[in-house]
């Protein structure tokens, strides 16, 4: 039997109901009481390193869960995280670029309603979870939710209710759990190098997204204060004529000390092409920003955060660094997007 190190962080799963609503208050061990099948899955043990609704998550959390694997990797051949939901995509896309070249599963999982509760999807997405993180050929950073298993860079959260609440996007989903049986559609090539850890993120990092009629004013103090700015366009991307003159401005002061844009889409599936169009062309080819193409918004901004962390970097190897597939983050390979 494999061994698995179950890790509890609260989140819906383990919330019970109090005067003002649902909030985290059971343990893992009281967790592991409502699926007792799980003993003749694997050996579990189990660790809580915070108790908390996932809204609150934060990058030092992410940094207690590596902490918290990497102590315990040689002891345990697979994890399970159980997280809530809210963030959960998050999390799994921050994890995939902390532990890299991981051999062993790590696990993120957990419910759209408590596991106490008489109806609720959490008992079979933990033994679902069990279940992968037991298989031999399961490795790296994965959601297991609903029966199906998602890559940690490819998730989104699309559904604020019901159980199928995870998508996968732009990507297949790597298996499916069908009662109680793995049906993998892709099998994986094991990773041969050895296990990497990484605990810094830098979080200089904000969103903008654009709506019809934005005023340029924001720009000014978004390029002030943050170190990456990512931007949600619409369709395939680009700058409308309203921001034009303002981004140009901000842009050409800011190019040659260190801060970093991103293009990425409003448009969950099926990413970005700025050379479409003349408003996101004009913009691609006067500056050095980068494209996020077909990864996810929660892939983009953590493998960010990552990559700030990493040190001073110029712009060549920001982009080359930011193009390298790490847990299939990105199909967009660097050989197409320097033919573009």
């Amino acid at each position: 039997m494999k061994k698995i190190l179950m890790i509890g962080t609260g989140g819906t799963i383990a919330s019970k109901q109090t005067e003002y609503g649902l909030a985290p208050g059971l343990s893992p061990e009281d967790i592991l009481t409502y699926i007792p099948a799980v003993a003749k899955i694997c050996e579990v043990e189990s660790i809580q390193v915070c108790n908390l609704d996932s809204t609150n998550v934060t990058p030092d959390h992410w940094k207690l869960l590596v902490k918290t694997i990497e102590e315990n990797y040689n002891e345990y051949d697979g994890f399970v995280i159980c997280h809530g939901t809210d963030t959960l995509a998050y999390t799994a896309a921050a994890l995939s670029y902390m532990i890299q070249n991981s051999r062993k599963p790590i696990v993120v999982t957990g419910a759209q309603k408590p596991i106490e509760m008489d109806v609720t999807d959490a008992k079979t997405n933990l033994l679902d979870s069990f279940i992968y993180a037991s298989d031999n050929d399961s490795q790296d950073v994965n959601i297991v939710f609903d029966g199906k298993v998602i890559v940690g860079t490819r998730a989104r959260k699309e559904r604020a209710k019901s159980y199928n609440a995870f998508t996968s996007i732009n990507f297949p989903y790597l298996a499916v759990i069908q009662d109680g049986v793995l049906v993998r559609y892709i099998t994986e090539m094991p990773y041969t190098g050895p296990v990497r850890f990484y605990y810094e993120m830098k979080n200089s990092v904000y969103v903008l997204k654009l709506i019809p009629g934005m005023k340029a004013d924001i720009l000014p103090y978004l390029f002030e204060n943050y170190d990456c700015l990512v931007i949600e366009s619409f369709g395939v991307g680009g700058i409308p004529e309203s921001l034009l003159e303002e981004f140009y401005e901000e842009m050409n002061k800011w190019k040659d000390k260190g801060k970093i844009v991103v293009m990425t889409t409003q448009v969950a599936n099926e990413g970005s092409n700025m050379t479409v169009y003349e408003v996101g062309k004009r913009v691609k080819l006067d500056f050095k920003l980068l494209e996020a193409y077909d990864m996810t918004l929660e892939a983009t901004i953590t493998k960010m955060m990552w990559l700030m962390a990493l040190g001073d970097q110029r712009y060549e190897e920001m982009k080359r660094d930011f193009y390298r597939l790490i847990n299939h983050d990105i199909l967009f390979t660097k050989r197409e997007w320097e033919e573009k």
